[in-house]
């Protein structure tokens, strides 16, 4: 008789909990599991559901506890893995809650419950690691690599060694700074960088780089710009130069709206031209900007016919 008040006592408590659990008590509903378990210590549910109470009040290492004490209880009980699955996932720690959850579904493959736990935790594995490319995409910007062609052109047509080194430097050293600056700001200067002759040029009278936001108001703000830098790369002895702007402020030439021929697909991407001027050799590129994973990401140069859209006309004489 006494053994059978006991267990009524012992319902009264587990149910006296899972009431007030499902009012949003959930420290009342852990203490009266706390009761039932003293007087029930082997009984797993008991220790489940006092887990999934602490696991709101987020006393996680507690929850944990109690999951692995379910789980020692009744070993083949999907319960158990379930809540220790959400307990370690709410400690981040998602490698050891899916592990948990696909043991879960071994023991009730039936279970839409856990299925949807596994297919959350593998898209959010899934979406960490795509994070994690994009930022070391963001941090280790290398222009070099896609400028093979423009290597193997330059020492083509320059043949002096140091010659064309220089210049190709100069060009990855200004597109690396461009897209570095877009990822930190979304922006770029709008400018023209000069590579200087270290003998000839009068350093304090001509700068490394010449601002050019006024550059793309009108077709008349372009003329006079193009006028002053072609004057500017001959007065100052520039070997190359290398022009740097967002498509943004361009309202003029905006050489992404042509048709046909003219036309190219990123006319609708956000991004910046780079636009390469020396006496042999001219190119030209667009970075499209996308936002991936919240982060702003430069995608890969795309090289442009320079003879269809360049931005600038020629700045120095005998360009091809």
């Amino acid at each position: 008789m006494a053994e059978s008040q006991e267990k009524l006592v012992e319902v009264s408590l587990k149910d006296q909990g899972n009431q007030f659990f499902k009012s949003g008590n959930y420290l009342k509903a852990a203490a009266l599991y706390t009761q039932a378990i003293k007087q029930d210590p082997s009984n797993p549910t008991l220790y489940s559901n006092r887990a999934a109470a602490f696991l709101h009040l987020v006393k996680l290492n507690k929850a944990l506890t109690d999951a692995e004490t379910t789980v020692s209880l009744k070993p083949d009980w999907e319960k158990g893995y379930f809540r220790k699955g959400c307990v370690l996932e709410a400690m981040e720690r998602y490698d050891d809650a899916l592990a948990a959850f696909q043991t879960a579904l071994k023991y009730n493959p039936q279970s839409s419950e856990v299925s949807k736990k596994i297919k959350g935790l593998m898209q959010l594995s899934k979406d960490k690691k795509r994070a994690q490319e994009v930022e070391n995409m963001r941090l280790n910007v290398d222009m070099a690599k896609h400028l093979d062609t423009m290597k193997f052109e330059l020492s083509e047509k320059y043949g002096g060694e140091d010659c064309w080194k220089e210049i190709f430097s100069f060009l990855v050293e200004t597109m690396e700074t461009a897209v570095k600056s877009w990822h930190e700001t979304s922006k770029v200067d709008p400018r023209v960088h000069f590579l200087l002759n270290k003998e000839k040029t009068d350093t304090e009278k001509y700068p490394p780089a010449v601002n050019i936001d006024k550059a793309f108001e009108s077709p008349h703000t372009h003329s006079s710009c193009v006028s002053f830098l072609r004057q500017y790369a001959q007065d100052s002895f520039s070997q190359a130069a290398c022009l740097v702007a967002p498509k943004s402020i361009i309202s003029y030439p905006q050489v992404w709206k042509g048709q046909g021929s003219r036309k190219w697909k990123h006319g609708q991407h956000d991004g910046f031209f780079i636009q390469f001027e020396s006496p042999l050799l001219r190119r030209l590129w667009f970075v499209p900007s996308s936002t991936e994973k919240g982060q702003i990401l430069c995608r890969d140069p795309v090289g442009l016919d320079i003879s269809v859209h360049e931005i600038l006309p020629l700045l120095f004489k005998h360009a091809e």
